[in-house]
């Protein structure tokens, strides 16, 4: 660990620059409400060049407080691949600094303007730490230093946090990223969707509005001949041009590969003791990756504090922003100055959907959890029991199938998406499609509270030997619309005539099921193009070109698993 070494006298005299930060930043903090009363003005001074730890210039946006006395602010660095301007520049540069903090907001290596080639996720150790050494030699440093900022910015922070300055004295990850092979891959099955949405955010937002704007209009339009492309590969091209990261990317879906070597950070948060705040929402797409940093954390001992709102990726940073913004200003004024008296009491704060409350736990999941399981009947029910071991022969009887054709696949619909399709949406006329199963409850008697993780152990067989499964949790209202609350998905392999056992995790969720509601399990051979299509061969999903059919078969003994929400300690 590089060793602190500050010296305000040993440093040259500061002259704030009288500049204003852009007119486009002003104009969109002004349409902001709902967040506190800025206590300065704000000084910008841009285009400062940080050397990046092999020498590149890193092109950094300096933010700072303007007051007529000698300020003693502490710093943040947010470090980004997406550019320095809208929305980076009001909701961090400015947002931040008019509360009193020196904000650098700095492109990643080879993004924005900065020297260098970029290289998801390789760098970003090497050049967070030759940030702070550069930050260590100016005037206006007083050596307290917090991170901050969301989805790859989040990963940035844990990359730093790998070996921590001792300068660093507070973390805020918001709806933030520590595992890459995980953002692209759920148990071997590519995330299609999300991939390209990343690709194209990696590969033209720091190019500014325009740039971007036309490169999502091409993929929209481009989009169904993207995913439905044989084979697979490559096919991106058309609408991104080559992107050679995002091609490894698609060509290593097992997770032992050599080439996911240090790409995840986990480890940072295994023995970390810098105070971390972490955010996201039930149908973020990295809301798996917040509540195993949470978990991991709290095995360190570290102090954190967690907030889930009811947001997906993008509308937790707007929608949502009141709320996240001031839960992050509260954890950095409380570790970076001293002033902890807008800290909420308990260290979880969490949604519960269904009745669009909240509620505050002190842990999470606030008890050791007690799973109540739901299982699947002949007709379609779905029925709360107590499962005891079954006899010889038990637990093979068919309960239904579903025929999967990759030429005709089950399409995706809500969920924890990056697009703007997230989130809770009507599940109805996806119901009604021949290759999806439903096991619905009776009209609940009384509401049922669900928080925490939700899982799916299945006994599948099918003709061909390979498939996915998706399994989704649904809320049914009185009207008979059926709404996704959380869902996942698996890969299956059949060896022989019997079923394969497999359990799908389901991520989480803090849920109540009101009175009169009914409980759905959805069942799936996969969602599509959230997913790349299965193509029952056994073959790449990537590479195939030839497709087969699949017939999945749910046997007796599959479950439903349920975290028990009643029990809130």
């Amino acid at each position: 660990m590089a060793s602190r070494t500050h010296d305000p006298a040993a440093k040259p005299a500061w002259t704030p620059s009288a500049r204003k930060p852009p007119l486009s930043s002003r104009m969109m903090r002004a349409i902001w409400r709902g967040l506190p009363e800025k206590r300065y003005d704000v000084g910008w001074e841009p285009g400062v060049e940080v050397p990046a730890a092999d020498g590149s210039p890193l092109v950094t946006d300096h933010y700072f407080p303007r007051t007529d006395t000698d300020g003693d602010f502490p710093t943040l660095v947010v470090r980004s691949p997406y550019g320095r301007g809208l929305p980076w520049s009001p909701q961090y540069g400015m947002l931040f600094a008019e509360q009193g903090f020196h904000v650098i907001l700095q492109s990643c290596r080879g993004t924005g303007g900065s020297g260098g080639a970029f290289d998801l996720w390789r760098n970003e150790a090497a050049d967070g730490q030759a940030t702070v050494a550069w930050l260590r030699q100016q005037p206006w440093f007083n050596g307290t230093l917090g991170t901050i900022g969301p989805s790859y910015l989040g990963y940035v922070q844990w990359a730093l946090a790998l070996d921590p300055p001792r300068e660093l004295k507070a973390m805020v990850v918001q709806v933030g990223l520590h595992d890459p092979y995980a953002l692209f891959y759920a148990d071997g099955a590519l995330r299609l969707e999300q991939a390209l949405l990343v690709g194209l955010g990696m590969t033209y937002q720091h190019r500014g509005i325009m740039p971007v704007a036309k490169a999502t209009l091409r993929l929209q339009r481009r989009m169904r001949d993207i995913v439905t492309a044989r084979p697979l590969r490559g096919a991106y091209a058309s609408a991104l041009g080559d992107v050679p990261w995002l091609d490894d990317v698609m060509t290593h879906p097992d997770a032992g590969d050599p080439y996911w070597d240090g790409a995840s950070l986990a480890r940072a948060a295994e023995g970390l003791s810098v105070p971390t705040s972490l955010v996201s929402g039930w149908h973020d797409a990295l809301a798996d990756q917040t509540l195993e940093q949470y978990a991991r954390l709290r095995e360190a001992g570290c102090d954190t504090a967690l907030l889930v709102g009811p947001w997906t990726h993008t509308s937790a940073m707007q929608q949502g922003w009141p709320e996240v913004f001031a839960e992050s200003l509260a954890w950095l004024r409380s570790y970076l100055c001293d002033d902890p008296s807008e800290m909420r009491p308990t260290r979880v704060r969490v949604h519960v959907g269904g009745d669009d409350t909240w509620r505050d736990l002190d842990d999470w999941p606030s008890l050791p959890p007690v799973s109540t399981s739901w299982v699947p009947t002949p007709n379609g029910h779905l029925d709360q029991r107590v499962l005891t071991a079954p006899t010889d022969g038990a637990g093979s009887a068919p309960l239904a199938s579903v025929r999967y054709d990759p030429a005709d696949p089950t399409p995706s619909i809500g969920g924890p998406l990056l697009s703007r399709t997230a989130g809770a949406r009507d599940n109805s006329a996806l119901e009604g499609r021949e290759d999806v199963l439903t096991f619905t409850s009776s009209p609940l008697a009384e509401a049922v509270d669900v928080l925490g993780p939700v899982s799916a152990r299945l006994s599948v067989s099918t003709d061909t030997g390979y498939a996915d499964v998706f399994s989704r949790l649904c809320d049914v209202d009185a009207q008979g619309r059926s709404t996704n609350v959380c869902d996942g998905l698996a890969q299956v392999e059949t060896v022989g005539e019997g079923p394969s056992e497999v359990t799908v995790p389901m991520s989480s969720t803090a849920y109540r099921f009101p009175a009169g509601h009914r409980i759905r399990w959805q069942i799936s051979g996969g969602a599509h193009p959230r997913y790349a299509r299965n193509p029952g061969t056994g073959k790449s999903a990537v590479e195939a070109v030839d497709f087969t059919a699949i017939r999945i078969t749910l046997h007796d003994g599959s479950v439903l698993e349920l975290p028990d929400g009643s029990r809130t300690g």
